[in-house]
């Protein structure tokens, strides 16, 4: 929430951001191909394929593409303003959102069944990590990247 705030509230935080190397930002999201770790997570019953595989395979689509993303930035620097480039950013955003919703329903519509799979294991450590770290950190990249596109396109036009 300081990441948005702090967007809004102070210009030279703003221009820091839009700053920032739009190739490293990318690059950082090929982090995310460790959603493979969430797929692995449910083949051994740690967690329910309701979660985990959506959010490991959203996360792995992201990972495993941002390879060809940075390529295109260093080739064409304005493929950020693209729609493709867009489009990639906004699902890293849905991915990440929906994730962390199914996650908090699925703990909500837990029953503590003896046996019962549950996210549980997400609300400890080392798990806890990913929704309390990785996730706000990969939203706040997707956000600096539609950022600088939207200041590209304004630019440009």
């Amino acid at each position: 929430m300081l990441f948005f705030a702090l967007l809004r509230l102070s210009q030279s935080f703003l221009k820091f951001v839009l700053s920032l190397d739009l190739r490293l930002i990318a690059g950082m999201q090929a982090w995310r191909w460790a959603g493979l770790g969430f797929l692995s997570l449910y083949a051994h019953n740690v967690l329910p394929a309701v979660f985990a595989l959506p959010a490991g395979l959203g996360d792995m689509a992201i990972g495993v593409t941002a390879p060809w993303i940075i390529l295109k930035l260093v080739r064409q620097p304005r493929f950020a303003a693209s729609g493709r480039f867009i489009s990639w950013n906004i699902f890293g955003i849905l991915d990440l959102l929906i994730a962390v919703s199914i996650g908090a329903v699925s703990a909500f519509l837990a029953t503590g069944a003896p046996g019962e799979v549950s996210t549980a294991p997400m609300a400890t450590l080392p798990l806890l990590l990913i929704p309390a770290f990785l996730v706000p950190l990969f939203l706040m990249l997707h956000t600096a990247a539609l950022m600088q596109s939207r200041q590209l396109i304004r630019t440009r036009a």
